[in-house]
């Protein structure tokens, strides 16, 4: 009868030969991790502004609501009333939305700036696990064809 190769153990040894270094991964990881912590922080503090500036405009607006629909000596008094409040809220709708207009471009801007400094970051961790990887393929490469 024909004796069967072991493949098991020709499989093994072919995999000892090429070792992963999980250190790479892991680095990668970490990078990820601190990328997306970052990247939270920054949509967390656009989201505190942003409930900030609406809860302001709010309390302004309900002040004048507040002012609008008080008790006035003359009929003409409640048009001006209303004139008035159409005017603040105007002045008022402008302002805020520049304010939210102010946290959207620093949202922007920091989010760019995380984006390209985690993209040098991950461009150098490829590149030193590339090399890396490199370098122990040609050890095991040697090493397999010294045998």
């Amino acid at each position: 009868m024909a004796k069967t190769d072991d493949f098991t153990k020709m499989m093994k040894d072919m995999m000892g030969n090429f070792p992963l270094d999980m250190s790479a991964m892991q680095e990668s990881f970490k990078t990820q991790a601190s990328f997306a912590e970052k990247l939270s922080k920054v949509a967390i503090e656009a989201a505190e502004k942003s409930t900030e500036l609406s809860s302001k405009w709010t309390k302004d607006t309900l002040a004048k609501v507040s002012d609008m629909t008080a008790v006035k000596e003359e009929p003409a008094d409640y048009t001006k009333a209303l004139t008035e409040f159409a005017s603040v809220q105007a002045e008022m709708a402008a302002e805020n939305m520049a304010a939210f207009a102010e946290v959207a471009k620093k949202v922007q801007m920091e989010t760019i700036e995380l984006v390209l400094a985690a993209g040098k970051d991950m461009g150098e961790d490829m590149t030193a696990a590339a090399k890396k990887a490199t370098d122990e393929m040609t050890k095991a490469a040697k090493k397999a064809t010294a045998k």
